[in-house]
């Protein structure tokens, strides 16, 4: 596949960030990119030339995961804080204050539909929130360590959590039993996702390895042992065919999952990448890191062989079929626990108060332009096959 491609290609280069930039997310229509960090700000980056960026401060922690809503009109966060926000990513900065975790709040995620939240924490446990009624559903509480990262399946079904127990567990979303349970990951669990048919689960961890699970057979079908340290992130790209991986070892990494092997290492940063993630289209991906850069790459997969893959998904008369609920390996029924509190609702942060919403100059630089700076260490190697 990759002799029918050009190489990725630096795109541009963001500096904002005062420290490490911990998490990444480009808005549904692909003219916005949202990036938090340690510094505890989050800045929404406008990706016309010449625009502005907004920042927007609330968090009196290191931000620690952020996700756009699917119609792009909201951004969540998760922060050390405790706290979860509902921010409105324009000039305004109008923020939502979400209370109900005891420790750090270690990621969050849309459903499919944009009504309900889902966060991880340091309190071991996995909470469900309502944004139509504006409270707290249910918990989820199964995990006896920190839970690292939850995610929702692309249809909004189910919900996966992993965390330092080293357990990647599937919950019925809305029932809130566990369905099922994978324990074979080699210690704790740093991140985990599905792809965009939602017929796989993808989980990432210390021992610098990620699996992938077919959800319809609940089966381990590919095991990359390509870093050299722990793997913090990872994003499928839209046609499910190709997965970008960032390490503590400071390198992004793009597999071919077709052919099951390591197409591209990339060498940008200094120090761990801490996100990674595809834009919508699947023709840009952004890593963010320690060194507190935000990088866009383009991805330059054959144009022409991505419309096939689209088009060759809308001639079907059925897409994937997700995996049933009865399909999966059963675990031991855990019912959700139900949460009548209602939601805090925080202060809104209004245009006037200049602490919490800051413009922000952006450098845009041409990858020719950008190239001519870049320090010698800066490569993109081909792998060698897995």
């Amino acid at each position: 596949m990759a002799s029918v491609m050009d190489d990725p290609t630096l795109a541009r280069h963001f500096r904002g960030h005062t420290d490490a930039v911990t998490c990444a997310d480009f808005s549904p229509t692909g003219k916005q990119l949202a990036t938090g960090s340690v510094d505890t700000s989050l800045i929404v980056w406008n990706l016309a030339p010449k625009a502005h960026a907004v920042r927007f401060r609330g968090h009196q922690e290191a931000l620690t995961d952020l996700q756009f809503s699917p119609t792009g009109d909201l951004v969540a966060t998760s922060s050390e804080d405790t706290t979860v926000r509902l921010w409105t990513p324009c000039i305004e900065g109008e923020s939502e204050v979400f209370r109900a975790h005891a420790a750090a709040v270690r990621s969050v995620s849309f459903s499919c539909d944009g009504q309900c939240l889902v966060t991880a924490s340091d309190d071991h446990e996995v909470k469900v929130w309502s944004l139509s009624c504006r409270r707290l559903l249910y918990s989820l509480r199964r995990h006896t360590d920190v839970v690292r990262c939850a995610r929702f399946s692309p249809d909004g079904r189910l919900i996966a959590s992993c965390g330092d127990d080293g357990a990647v567990i599937l919950w019925d979303a809305s029932s809130g039993q566990c369905v099922s349970c994978f324990t074979d990951c080699g210690g704790s669990v740093q991140f985990v996702d599905f792809n965009s048919s939602g017929t796989c689960l993808a989980a990432s961890g210390q021992d610098s390895s990620l699996r992938i699970w077919d959800l319809r057979t609940s089966k381990l079908t590919h095991l990359y042992q390509v870093h050299s340290a722990v793997v913090n992130c990872f994003s499928f790209h839209p046609s499910n065919n190709y997965l970008i991986s960032g390490s503590s070892d400071s390198t992004v990494k793009i597999a071919d999952l077709l052919e099951g092997q390591v197409m591209y290492t990339l060498h940008g940063h200094k120090g761990p990448v801490l996100t990674s993630v595809f834009s919508r289209s699947g023709e840009d991906f952004v890593s963010g890191g320690v060194d507190g850069q935000v990088l866009v790459w383009r991805t330059n997969l054959d144009s022409r062989l991505y419309r096939d893959v689209l088009r060759g998904h809308s001639r079907r008369c059925t897409a994937d079929l997700s995996p049933r609920l009865a399909h999966l390996h059963p675990a031991v029924a855990h019912l959700r626990q139900p949460q009548a509190a209602p939601i805090e609702i925080g202060p809104t942060l209004v245009d006037t108060v200049s602490h919490d919403r800051h413009i922000v100059d952006q450098t845009f630089y041409t990858h020719t332009d950008w190239m001519q700076k870049l320090p010698r260490m800066w490569i993109i190697a081909p792998s060698v096959s897995v």
